[in-house]
């Protein structure tokens, strides 16, 4: 176990920490822009939705690497906060399809503005070769 640190220099530690940071400036610049009720874990609803709307609770789930039960309370969620709605399937009347809002519609450019601004915020720190390296490692730590 080379290099295996149980301190906060630990990878998995610094994943999580990171991560954190990142939702922490999320939320603060979703709140900033008048979207105070948009969490940053709603991300694994929307962005999905934002590429296709109208998904069923199982396809946004696939697309966000979570369990259909873990999207069914996130889109409970969303519901609760106005963000989507749920409408009965047409070609499957047990079914439904999710669907964004006119907020969610609305909250779509502040989202890339926020994110804009952190990438320009990471960039800034890391330069295009490190920001470009973290990214590759990230991606393979997903696909473990």
């Amino acid at each position: 176990m080379d290099g295996l640190r149980l301190d906060t220099g630990n990878v998995g530690f610094l994943l999580a920490k990171a991560s954190q940071r990142w939702n922490e400036l999320l939320a603060a610049g979703f709140a900033e822009h008048g979207f105070p009720e948009v969490r940053p874990s709603y991300g694994s609803v929307l962005l999905p939705l934002f590429e296709k709307d109208g998904l069923r609770m199982g396809q946004i789930a696939d697309r966000a690497r979570l369990s259909k039960q873990t999207m069914t309370t996130m889109v409970r969620l969303c519901e609760r906060d106005e963000l989507v709605v749920r409408e009965r399937d047409a070609e499957d009347d047990r079914a439904f399809r999710i669907y964004l809002s006119d907020r969610a519609k609305a909250f779509r450019p502040v989202a890339e503005q926020v994110l804009r601004e952190i990438h320009d915020r990471v960039l800034g720190a890391l330069g295009e070769r490190q920001k470009a390296a973290l990214a590759r490692a990230l991606k393979g730590v997903i696909e473990l």
